[in-house]
């Protein structure tokens, strides 16, 4: 059995928040949670809010034993991006990409 959440349109560029899921993937939950605790990079807070609400979805949907859970799949996807323009000299204007992520996490419960 299998649990999942997705966060949608976090304001962070999808290869800074694949650095962090990278460290997370395969792991234990409880793991996962510490890594994320102590990983100094903006993404792991976004990231660490997914892990914790598929962990909830677990628990309250399937009944799943949330000791027993590990992080079986997390990727990241590429959302909108937000284009803005920023002044420079001359008159001349340059675009800006604002990117956003979609951030999905499954975790299951280990075979005993």
């Amino acid at each position: 059995m299998e649990a999942k959440a997705i966060a949608k349109f976090v304001r962070i560029s999808p290869s800074k928040v694949r650095q962090v899921v990278d460290l997370i993937r395969g792991k234990n939950v409880k793991d996962a949670l510490a890594i994320l605790k102590f990983t100094p990079k903006r993404a792991s807070a976004a990231v660490e809010k997914v892990v914790k609400s598929a962990v909830a979805n677990a628990e309250h949907n399937y009944e799943m034993n949330a000791d027993d859970l590990y992080v079986a799949k997390v990727y990241v996807d590429q959302g909108p991006t937000w284009k803005r323009f920023k002044p420079r000299a001359m008159g001349r204007a340059d675009l800006m990409r604002r990117r956003t992520s979609h951030i999905t996490v499954v975790v299951s419960e280990k075979e005993v």
